[in-house]
This record gives structure tokens, sequence and C-alpha cells, in this order.
């Protein structure tokens, strides 16, 4: 068994969970000794195989998201633009779309589930308990997604992920836009995240069970439609509940479910381009927050200290009759920061 892990990247703990054996399982004794299947080596094998990262992944999540940058804040509303004559012309959806459908593509089925910036936080953590040799990478690894977090609000959830896109692509379309459409207060969807984060933290480091490395998300993750893996029925349920779900409420999977979609609304407070709201203008007339599939334009209107999360969709920015809603560079993080 170590052996093998060794020649896998991962570590005999790691091994030792693949195959459903106890994490104290004596690592140098042989496959056959320990009562393993061929199938069912092959199949752990085939499963660590496809958590593999693609390094081509990483230049595209940037390029995805510094287009998405780049649109927000200089070409979907071009420089002299009026904001009578010219409002119909800003930030038009074809460039969101477009993009969304290369996240999906690209990111995506082409290159498969890895890496992916759910994944870059459960394996920091899933290193924690032994089950990853080079913790460091790992670390790296989620460090590199924060960051396109942090540059843009959020931008890597909203025009990079691959499955956040996809999402994104079923709610809003020509063929679903007449579905009644329905927003869950933030206060409710981010405690529903919120627990489901603090349970599998407890189940991993087996506070609660009493064995380590039991990974929740390893039963939901929808990223493994980008593989074709369908191993756990679990995960085939819980695609056929977000993509319904979906339809009628904006990412059910990113608000309820998807630890780095609450790690990365806690690191909203220090993105460096975000939407901001002119308070001087603002008449609080209620158009960005009806336009917005979220809490967040109300958030951000109502000076609310815990905003809910945007995902720098651009539907709020050119709806606003006085101008004053803007995608730009936020001065003062530390000020923010302490609001």
């Amino acid at each position: 068994l170590k052996s093998a892990a060794i020649k896998l990247g991962i570590t005999g703990k790691s091994m030792a969970r693949e195959l459903s054996l106890p994490l104290d399982i004596k690592k140098s004794r042989s496959f056959r000794e320990m009562g393993v299947a061929k199938e069912q080596l092959d199949n752990a094998v085939h499963h660590i195989q496809s958590h593999s990262p693609s390094k081509v992944k990483y230049y595209i999540f940037v390029s995805l998201t510094l287009f998405g940058l780049v649109f927000l804040t200089r070409i979907g509303r071009p420089d002299g633009a009026s904001a009578k004559r010219d409002r119909y012309l800003w930030y038009p959806h074809v460039f969101y779309v477009v993009n969304l459908l290369l996240a999906v593509l690209l990111a995506g089925f082409a290159f498969g589930k890895s890496p992916n910036p759910m994944e870059s936080l459960v394996k920091v953590l899933k290193s924690m308990v032994g089950l990853y040799p080079d913790p460091v990478n790992k670390v790296l690894a989620f460090a590199f997604f924060i960051v396109l977090a942090i540059l843009g609000n959020k931008l890597i959830c909203g025009w990079a992920c691959p499955f956040g896109a996809l999402q994104e692509l079923m709610y809003d379309n020509c063929m679903t836009r007449k579905i009644p459409r329905f927003k869950v207060p933030f206060i409710i969807s981010n405690t529903i995240r919120s627990l489901l984060f603090l349970t599998m933290i407890l189940f991993m480091f087996g506070i609660i069970g009493g064995k380590k490395g039991f990974v929740i998300y390893h039963y939901i993750n929808p990223f493994n439609l980008f593989n074709f893996d369908f191993d756990e029925l679990s995960i085939v349920i819980t695609l056929v509940v977000v993509f319904i779900v979906g339809l009628f409420i904006y990412r059910p999977f990113c608000q309820f479910i998807c630890p780095f979609g609450l790690i990365s609304w806690l690191a909203e407070r220090f993105s460096i381009f975000r939407v901001n709201v002119d308070h001087s203008k603002c008449t609080k007339c209620g158009v960005c927050i009806d336009i917005c599939p979220l809490d967040a334009a109300k958030g951000l209107v109502e000076r609310k200290k815990i905003p809910a999360d945007c995902f720098s969709c651009a539907r709020c920015l050119n709806v606003c009759p006085v101008d004053a809603i803007h995608y730009e560079f936020k001065k003062d993080i530390t000020n923010v920061a302490s609001k």
C-alpha cells in the first residue's frame, strides 16, 4: 500500500481512505493481505488520478478572471459613454455568456475537474489530517484561487468556475428567463453553507465519528461531472437537485454548499475591484435590488455590515437611473474592511 501511494503522489492514509480501510492500518502490507480486490483497487486509482491537477487550467482560470475584470472596469462601459444616451450599449450580455461557455468547456470538460476552487480548499484540510504529503503545494493552490477572488469581487466564482458558470447559464437563458425566481434570504443560505462546512471539519478531523479523513464534499462533488465520474449515487442526486433548483434559485450550489464560496465571501471584504454605490447619488429606488439575483445589491444600498455574496455578474451596473453604481478600484481597503 505504501509504495502504491508514493507512486500516486498521496500518503498511505489517503490510499487507505480511498480503499475504505482504517487510516492507521499497517501500510507495509500487501493489498491481498488487506483483502482489497483488484476492481476495488482500480476504482481507487482511477479516482485518485482524476484529482491530478492540470497546470494548463491555472492559466485558463487567470485568463477568464482577467477578462471579466477588464470587461467590468473598461470594455463594458466605454469611456465617455453618456448615462442618458448610451446606457443600452453598456455591459453587453454576450461577453459574459461567451466567457461562461469557455469556463464550462475549457476549465470544465476539456481539462477535467482538477483543479477547481472548491477542491483547493478541501485539499488543504485533507493535507492537515495527513491525506496528502505536500501541504505547502495545497496551500499555494488554494492561495491562487483566493488571490483571484480578491483581485475582483469573487470573479473566480462568477466568471471562471466551470460549475458556477454552468449554473449561471442554466439560470439565465432565453428558455428559462420566464420561470418564476425566488431569493433566499442571505442569513438562511449562508447559515446552511456555514453549518455544512463546520460539519465537514468535525467529520474530517474525527471529532464526529471517531475516524479522520471522512470528507462530506466527496459525496456531493458536482465537479465530478467534468470527468463523467458518477461512481457515487449521491453525486448524481446532487447534480439533478442543483440543476432543478437552479432554475428557480440563483446558483444554489454556490449559495448553500460550496465551501470555497463561503471563504471567498469572507475574502470579498478585501476585494480590490468591486461594485460600489455612490450614496451621495443613490435615491434608494430599488431598481438594482430588484435585478440582483441575490441580496448583494440590497446590502450595498443599505450599507449592511454583513452583505451577501456578489458574483460580479454586472446585472446592476446599467440599471441605476442616477448612475450611482460602478465597478471600480476600491482605494481604501483597510477602511472598508474595518466597517
